[in-house]
């Protein structure tokens, strides 16, 4: 494909990381849970993708409110974060939320509202597949 062709649609060419790549990125990671998570993503190819986006810099990764969650999600839809969960707003309805990290206000609000809180490395167990997801960058 020509390269002008690339340069005037970069969005279509979007590629996912390379696993050596994430590899690279993942040995400067300090967290044993966040590698470990990474790890468990990058192995099952349905998650390479999410594997990409959470083994990058710390500044990249998605921090979204609740409110906008509320607003992109609908009831009992599974919502993955790859980032932070943070606590403005509030969640009206009834749904299972997978994030790296939660804000303290964000877990009680989503725990009073009877909404599942789990981990990226439990739902990669959970839903090897994938299926059903819906990614809030």
């Amino acid at each position: 494909m020509p390269a002008e062709v690339r340069t005037l649609f970069p969005a279509l060419f979007k590629m996912v990381k390379s696993k050596i790549k994430i590899d690279k990125q993942m040995s400067r990671k300090t967290s044993s849970e966040l590698v470990e998570t990474i790890m468990k993503a990058k192995k099952n190819g349905k998650w390479i993708k999410i594997a990409g986006m959470i083994s990058g810099p710390r500044r990249k990764q998605a921090g979204k409110n609740l409110d906008e969650i509320d607003r992109e999600t609908k009831e009992g839809d599974t919502v993955i974060i790859p980032g932070k969960v943070l606590g403005q707003g509030e969640v009206s309805k009834k749904i299972r939320v997978a994030a790296l990290y939660f804000s303290k206000s964000a877990r009680e609000k989503l725990k009073n509202k009877k909404c599942e809180i789990v981990s990226i490395a439990e739902e990669i167990k959970v839903n090897p597949k994938a299926e059903g997801l819906k990614v809030l960058k």
